[in-house]
């Protein structure tokens, strides 16, 4: 792989694209937010200002009482800023902002006055004469008195408006204006009004949306500018948190890699002072390296001793081969037999012994230990000492005949012939071989002798493999030290225990606890 390869497929590279991307979606969303947030507070920021230039246009007209006779001198608020509309119920312009070229949004395009907006002396209201706004005011101040008549009498009638009664904001519109041939954007605001002659009028007042388009404009240009260095920022901040984070996974790599490299299995990995992830990883690999330590001095050892016991049995052999070949009356043939006897019962430990490490698992076939007990003890007639048989009697159980459990009977059979022979090799006078149910319900093996016993601080080293506390014993009498390590090693692999202890006769006790079967156990191998 190449060095780029490397790089991007890297935990720290990983991470810091994550991480990017997760920042950039978030940054992204969070401020398409903020910009609509602060577009529709502008928004309304300008509809207020509308409402308020709308609302002053409004008062101005229905407070001239009696009514007026011009719109043209109305007071109108700055063009630029509130380009402003008055026009009759009928759609007709009566008065627009100084200097307004053209507008749209508000349902009425026209910016120049075409119509008088002054009603003659007693014409019905909303009536206009035919001149244009160039011929100036077409009423005289004598004209007030009929207005105020006409006020008067409109303020009386029942279902007509009230002179100077201001409506509410009716309506708001997006749109645009072109002052002065400067155009812009606009929000505007619409109001109805009834003037001083009793007629209801229209006023439109607009709110640039010049300060909205800047802000928000402002605002996304920050962002977009914004977003790569922070993204950048993120990313290098990851990549060095994530980098200082790894720091101590890479020494645990680079040491189990010398590990390899030199298969020195004393050798641990630095494990940080932090209480971590990484930490628990380091713990955990100098734990599993002192295992496979321990494991493998074990196996070096194992077949140190198994080739150590292998070679006396072999040169004897060779040794009465030789004898025999050179001088046949001298072949000692019974030594021959026992030397060959002794060789096939090691190699069938060491294979046993091989199968057990390599986990095999026993068979599950259910039978009764006692018939197994008895069965066993009765093809052994060359035993040193008379063997005695209890199947069925313990402590606080009664007499039974079906004691059963489930697993390898072959197994199971070795190991009652294990602890068989190492009692006839140690008894004086007596072994005692008892099968009965414990009160917990657990079956209980025991095979018990009157020799020397074992020692308390031994009794868990004659377990292991080629222990033997009959030194002084010639090899053809003791054995390999195999038995007792088989037995337990079997007894643990059924769901047992195997331990020794002082017989009341003084001698060695070796207990063998299994679970009972279980009501309905299948039968097998």
């Amino acid at each position: 792989m190449s060095a780029g390869g490397r790089l991007f497929g890297s935990v720290r590279a990983k991470t810091s694209l994550a991480a990017t991307a997760v920042v950039a979606v978030a940054l992204v969303a969070a401020g398409i937010a903020v910009l609509l947030s602060l577009h529709a507070n502008l928004t309304d920021q300008a509809d207020q200002e509308a409402d308020t230039s709308a609302r002053d246009v409004a008062l101005d007209i229905a407070s001239q009482v009696p009514a007026r006779t011009s719109y043209a001198d109305l007071d109108l608020p700055d063009t630029e800023e509130h380009p402003v509309q008055v026009v009759t119920e009928e759609g007709l312009l009566l008065v627009a902002g100084e200097d307004l070229e053209r507008i749209s949004g508000t349902g009425v395009p026209g910016v120049r006055v075409v119509r008088s907006p002054a009603p003659q002396p007693g014409a019905e209201p909303g009536d206009d004469d035919g001149g244009d706004d160039d011929s100036g005011d077409s009423g005289d101040s004598g004209d007030s008195d009929d207005s105020g008549d006409d006020h008067g009498g409109r303020g009386r009638g029942g279902d007509d408006p009230a002179v100077g009664e201001i409506g509410e904001i009716t309506d708001h519109s997006s749109g645009s204006a072109t002052v002065d041939g400067r155009t812009g954007d606009y929000r505007f605001a619409t109001i109805a009004v009834t003037d001083g002659s009793g007629r209801t009028v229209t006023v439109h007042a607009g709110a640039s949306l010049a300060a909205r388009q800047s802000a928000v404009g402002t605002a996304t240009v920050a962002m977009l500018l914004g977003l790569p260095v922070l993204l950048l920022v993120v990313g290098g901040v990851t990549w060095l948190v994530t980098r200082r984070a790894l720091r101590p996974v890479e020494g645990i790599r680079r040491e189990m890699a010398a590990i390899t490299a030199s298969e020195d299995l004393s050798r641990r990995v630095p494990e940080p002072a932090a209480h971590d992830e990484v930490a628990r990883l380091a713990r955990t690999t100098n734990e599993t390296l002192t295992a496979l330590e321990a494991a493998v001095d074990r196996q070096r050892r194992f077949v140190a001793d198994a080739s150590h016991e292998l070679r006396s049995p072999i040169a004897s052999l060779r040794t009465q081969l030789e004898v025999g070949d050179a001088h046949p009356e001298l072949l000692d043939v019974p030594g021959a037999v026992a030397d060959t006897v002794r060789l096939q019962r090691l190699a069938a430990d060491l294979l046993l012994l091989a199968r057990l490490d390599a986990g095999e698992r026993p068979g599950l076939t259910r039978f009764d230990l006692g018939a197994l007990v008895r069965e066993e003890i009765s093809q052994r007639p060359l035993d040193r000492v008379p063997v005695t048989v209890d199947v069925g009697r313990g402590s606080g159980s009664a007499r039974s005949q079906g004691i059963e459990v489930a697993g390898s009977r072959g197994q199971l059979a070795r190991v009652l012939g294990n602890l068989l022979d190492n009692a006839q090799r140690h008894a004086r006078g007596s072994v005692e071989v008892s099968v009965h149910r414990a009160p917990d319900g657990q079956v209980v093996l025991a095979v018990a002798d009157d020799g020397s016993g074992v020692p308390e601080a031994e009794r868990e080293r004659i377990f292991e493999r080629f222990v033997r506390l009959d030194d002084a014993r010639s090899r053809d009498d003791g054995g390999a030290g195999l038995g007792l390590a088989i037995a337990r090693d079997v007894a643990e692999r059924h769901g047992g225990t195997l331990t020794a202890a002082n017989s009341p006769t003084g001698g060695a006790h070796f207990q063998l606890t299994l679970p009972p079967a279980p009501d309905g156990e299948a039968g097998g191998i």
